[in-house]
């Protein structure tokens, strides 16, 4: 544990430094790249449908098989920006955050979008993004009350909390900078090494992305219709 928070605390102000993008504003534009699509990644509502047509209209099943689909995304990316090693961690680092939220940002907006919440609401965003901090982030957060509650009351609260797009953009940045960064003592080790920390890279991504499609099928339930 100590490994992770001295390799933290100096690639955090490395991360700063190499990308000074990674704002609250870098999570808004990225919920609205995963929304729309960006290259050959499909919106995050056609391509959950797509997934809906090839499960024959089985909510679950297309849920199900959106969260697996993003994980062998994720755990690819998290290879391929970790193959470098300590050296190049100032330069991969940005990299593997945009990547990697650019991804669980996708996952959720789909199942929320199977769910039938609309994307077009921020409040629905503001519980995507809610999303992807994980259970155990949300619930910290709202007990030390920076969040109002947990991201399915926030998709249905009554009215839309503008203050609250920037406690949450700001969160998720904080978040996926300390995930990606060195926090997490076995991504240190294994970044020390090149191909090594390649494979660890691989493995932390694809869970981590497991865990926040688990949390948002768990949290998002089905709207009915005409909610």
């Amino acid at each position: 544990m100590a490994g992770g928070k001295v390799v933290g605390r100096l690639a955090g102000p490395m991360v700063a430094r190499r990308a000074p993008k990674l704002t609250a504003n870098f999570v808004r534009q990225t919920f609205d790249r995963a929304v729309d699509g960006i290259g050959p990644l499909k919106g995050a509502a056609d391509a959950a449908d797509d997934r809906l047509r090839r499960h024959n209209g089985d909510t679950d099943d297309a849920v199900k098989s959106l969260v697996d689909s993003h994980v062998r995304l994720a755990g690819l990316q998290g290879f391929v920006t970790n193959l470098g090693g300590l050296a190049t961690m100032a330069l991969t680092i940005p990299a593997n955050i945009s990547g990697l939220a650019l991804l669980q940002c996708h996952l959720v907006a789909g199942v929320a979008h199977l769910r039938g919440y609309d994307l077009a609401d921020p409040r629905v965003r503001n519980a995507v993004l809610a999303c992807m901090l994980g259970e155990d982030a949300v619930t910290s957060l709202v007990k030390k009350k920076k969040l109002p509650s947990r991201p399915m009351a926030i998709a249905t609260a009554p009215l839309h909390d503008p203050e609250l797009d920037s406690r949450i953009a700001a969160a998720v940045t904080t978040e996926l900078i300390t995930r990606v960064a060195g926090k997490r003592t076995i991504a240190v080790i294994g970044r020390r090494v090149p191909v090594i920390g390649g494979g660890v890279g691989a493995v932390t991504d694809g869970y981590g992305t497991y865990q926040v499609g688990r949390y948002a099928a768990k949290e998002l339930k089905r709207r009915p219709p005409s909610a």
